[in-house]
């Protein structure tokens, strides 16, 4: 009959193991934890901990090869130069055009631009007439800081339908942001550094390829 482990003798094992002296160089470490003190390589805590590794190694590949799918291609940065509605109807151009407008301090006009198109979308009018009021209180009333540039005949129209709002009551509004930025800021757009370094840029990864 095998001879059981006393208390004592566990503790000895243990403490002798807690003070082995420090491996060699170039030597790999045991997968010790504080559930295995015997360093077993079938440690289900040593296990658990792999395989979290491994599923945040995979996490960071997935995202760096998302990153490098935003790129937008040398023809279709060169397409926005030939369409503002293209460029508009590009994720990517959005993003380029709204780093643009930041730095001339009219980014506001895009983002009332992006905001009734989502309105245009809905059709519950709960929340048709709550991004109705968020969208005057952001864009057109007075009183915001990020008021966009209406002339006074669209801004009274908003104003009559403000009590029973829809989806389509900024439309006209809208409109005449687009043709503010499609006449004044898209030709500036174009000779910005930040258009003229994207097509830079793209024109040398398509030698590099």
């Amino acid at each position: 009959m095998p001879r059981s482990v006393s208390g004592v003798e566990m503790r000895k094992r243990q403490a002798a193991h807690i003070e082995a002296p420090p491996q060699a160089p170039g030597q790999p470490r045991p997968n010790t934890c504080c559930l295995c003190w015997c360093g077993c390589c079938k440690c289900l805590w040593n296990e658990d901990r792999l395989e979290r590794s491994e599923r945040q190694t995979c996490t960071k590949m997935d995202s760096i090869e998302a990153t490098e799918e935003q790129y937008p291609s040398l023809e279709e940065v060169l397409s926005w130069a030939r369409s503002f509605e293209m460029m508009l109807r590009s994720l990517e151009g959005r993003e380029v055009f709204q780093e643009f407008l930041r730095s001339e301090y009219s980014e506001d006009n895009l983002l009332f631009w992006l905001a009734c198109e989502e309105l245009k979308k809905e059709t519950n009018p709960t929340v048709v007439e709550e991004k109705a009021r968020i969208i005057y209180e952001d864009y057109v009333s007075i009183l915001s800081p990020k008021e966009v540039s209406l002339d006074s005949r669209v801004r009274e129209g908003i104003n009559l339908t403000l009590t029973e709002p829809s989806n389509l009551m900024y439309e006209e509004a809208q409109f005449q942001i687009y043709t503010l930025m499609h006449r004044d800021s898209f030709p500036r757009f174009l000779n910005s550094t930040v258009y003229r370094d994207l097509l830079a840029n793209r024109r040398r990864a398509c030698l590099d390829t």
